[in-house]
């Protein structure tokens, strides 16, 4: 063939090819929803730029029967933020650091080169210990409740607050007998948690704990109160603690117990065991106890208590028989020399029979009875002696105590 002829063939294919082209791109243009999809899509953006009602089935819900959605401000049912949106803010955490000289141990340095036959001076260090706790805000002039245990032998107490300030703190008192210490911050427009009333507590009743547990910010947790007037835990001297399954964890000491109401109704204090595995069990001081404290701390910086300088034990209904008694009861286990108890003439297992007329149905209540009663008043013991029954009066003194700086007085 000859080329020319191929020449032309290939002109006139490739012009045909190149019309093709343009007649199908000016198609398109003209009429995108020939192509295959994008007509869909162009009509979904349609639909949603103007959407279209359905019409109504008769097995259709109307709008008006749909339950409302609440407003985001709105508390929910059974929720307790009103509570803790009103006492949180005066719950602070506490940081107590303390200096603590620690003895080092002799090394083989020393033991080859010191004179076995001159005493030499222990080798010590000094290293800075800090605790951590909770507060509580009572006052708009700065005072705020915590534990004893939390400050004890501090040096330095800082306080932060639930809204970032943070404040050295002046301590104002402490009663190592109750676990309770009062402290005192200068800052301005401070919250104030309400005081509520410890002896309207029933078991049952919901309790929320707010501290600051294990270094962590502010944690509140829920339970109820499962017990009220527990005592003989070894915890404090005088024990009356509210009982409850409200988390309490290491930090949480001095935090708020509050009620729904958002009011203090006790001091979170202890757990029990939690190395053992027990859970659910911890323990707060009432109110209405740390009202009484916190007043001999303003008055006089300290809580004056009577004492009779012994102390009563339990005995069982076994060993009381055993010593020839009828029933079990309160025995004195021990008797301080030179104090109120020992000039009266009392003596290691005297059985308590009543003080002041009253039975005692614990030691606990005896211990009570006396630290209630003021300095120089007196109290009456009736006493069971062997087979021998009789009456003490004992002069009530005044209880020794410890200084706002931890001495003892």
């Amino acid at each position: 063939m000859p080329s020319s002829q191929i020449q032309k063939g290939l002109i006139f294919i490739t012009g045909a090819v190149i019309g093709g082209l343009a007649l199908a791109f000016v198609v398109v243009v003209l009429h995108p929803e020939l192509l295959p999809g994008v007509g869909a899509a162009r009509n979904a953006v349609r639909v949603a730029e103007t959407p279209t009602v359905a019409p109504a089935r008769p097995d259709s819900v109307a709008p008006e029967a749909l339950p409302a959605v609440a407003s985001p401000g709105a508390p929910a049912a059974g929720s307790y933020a009103a509570a803790v949106q009103r006492a949180a803010p005066a719950v602070v955490n506490i940081s107590a650091r303390r200096v603590v000289t620690e003895r080092l141990p002799r090394n083989l340095f020393d033991e080859l080169f010191e004179d076995p036959f001159v005493p030499q001076a222990p080798r010590t260090r000094q290293r800075i210990e800090s605790s951590l706790g909770s507060g509580v805000i009572i006052s708009t002039s700065g005072q705020i409740v915590t534990n004893h245990h939390v400050i004890a032998d501090a040096d330095a107490v800082r306080v932060q607050l639930a809204d970032g300030r943070e404040a050295d703190a002046k301590i104002v008192g402490r009663d190592p007998d109750t676990d309770l210490a009062l402290l005192r911050v200068e800052l301005p427009n401070l919250p104030v948690m309400p005081l509520g009333r410890s002896d309207a507590l029933r078991v049952g009743d919901v309790v929320l704990a707010i501290g600051y547990p294990v270094g962590l910010s502010q944690t509140v947790t829920q339970g109820i109160v499962s017990a009220t007037g527990r005592g003989q835990l070894g915890i404090a001297t005088f024990e009356n603690f509210i009982q409850t399954d409200a988390p309490i964890n290491f930090g949480n000491s001095g935090g708020a117990l509050i009620n729904t109401r958002g009011e203090l109704v006790g001091i979170n204090t202890a757990i029990l065991a939690k190395n053992l595995g027990i859970e659910g069990i911890g323990f707060a001081i009432p109110v209405n106890l740390a009202r009484g404290v916190i007043g001999e701390f303003v008055a006089r910086g300290r809580v004056i208590r009577g004492w009779a300088g012994f102390e009563p034990v339990n005995l069982d209904d076994a060993r009381a028989q055993a010593w020839g008694y009828e029933r079990g009861g309160v025995v004195v286990g021990k008797v301080d020399a030179n104090g109120p108890a020992a000039n009266a003439g009392l003596r290691v297992l005297d059985f308590i029979l009543a003080v002041d007329g009253k039975r005692p149905r614990s030691a606990q209540e005896v211990k009570e009875w006396i630290a209630t009663t003021k300095p120089e008043g007196t109290l009456e013991f009736d006493l069971q002696r062997g087979n021998e029954r009789g009456k003490l009066k004992v002069r009530i003194t005044e209880r020794p105590g410890v200084s706002p700086r931890g001495a003892k007085t």
